[in-house]
């Protein structure tokens, strides 16, 4: 069974989120547990939290179809040093955060090298952060989203997934999410069945489909291979219908959160709708 929903607004109280996800038919959602774009955040209130539980229960959305996403400035790959523990001790607050409200997983972006230090380097310094963070926390899986490969952002390639789930001690702790539009402009083509099943294939081969904990379903506004990362509605970019067609019938994708992060929240209901009519 799929669960189709979206990355909704957590403003004025993670409660919100839930009370979000329901309204657009939500079957999954993500959220910030914080402020996306400030390194600090006051701690979560016992009241905030009580609530948090009583609109989960309400939704009926199970934690598992939930996939909270971490701060935009953290950067574990960091050439720096102190900038690279900056960004580690913000990591492990949001894991920190995600055990507060019982998620199982954090969903994060690998890590950039800023043209200051070799792409091996960086992602052993995004692997030795992972492993740091997860000897001080417990039961949160660690989810690296692939990117779209825009600017020193590493995650662009399958291969670069491996390599850091590789160097992991506890792989019970980590996992992946795709994101349709950066595997799009990464160069991984997935429009016709064809190279929809060739791409898949890669990913298993190369990274393991045990690993796939969630999933970005978004359509482009770049061409394939492009490296950039803008995101379009649904069946209006660059990738098209049949390639959500595919995911949606594709049962591997079973039992994991499909979230949207389209461009127009207008439309959620409408496009988590359309994707559940896919269904055969």
């Amino acid at each position: 069974m799929k669960y189709v929903g979206a990355h909704v607004s957590a403003s004025g109280g993670v409660f919100n989120a839930p009370i979000n996800a329901m309204a657009i038919g939500a079957k999954a959602f993500a959220l910030f547990t914080k402020n996306q774009r400030q390194w600090t955040a006051k701690p979560l209130e016992t009241k905030d939290i009580d609530r948090w539980f009583k609109e989960l229960e309400k939704s009926k959305i199970q934690t598992k179809h939930i996939l909270p996403h971490d701060s935009y400035l953290i950067n574990l790959g960091h050439p720096e040093t102190d900038a690279r523990a900056k960004s580690f001790d913000g990591f492990v607050h949001e894991i920190q955060r995600c055990e507060i409200l019982k998620l199982d997983r954090l969903n994060f972006h690998p890590g950039s090298h800023l043209r200051k230090i070799s792409e091996e380097e960086c992602l052993n310094n995004i692997a030795e952060s992972m492993n740091r963070a997860i000897d001080i926390t417990k039961d949160v899986k660690l989810v690296i989203e692939n990117t779209a490969g825009q600017g020193s952002n590493l995650g662009y390639k399958f291969e670069h997934l491996a390599y850091i789930i590789d160097k992991i001690e506890d792989k019970s702790r980590v996992g992946v999410c795709i994101d349709t539009c950066h595997m799009f402009t990464a160069g991984y083509d997935i429009r016709t069945r064809e190279d929809y099943d060739k791409t898949w294939k890669e990913f298993d081969e190369i990274v393991g489909r045990n690993y796939l904990m969630g999933m970005h379903i978004n359509d482009s506004k770049p061409d394939l291979g492009s490296k950039v990362d803008r995101h379009d509605s649904l069946g209006v970019g660059k990738i098209g219908w049949d390639a959500f067609r595919f995911i949606m019938n594709d049962e591997r994708m079973d039992d994991i959160p499909l979230v949207l992060e389209t461009i127009n929240e207008e439309i959620w209901a409408q496009e988590i709708e359309t994707l559940y009519s896919f269904v055969k």
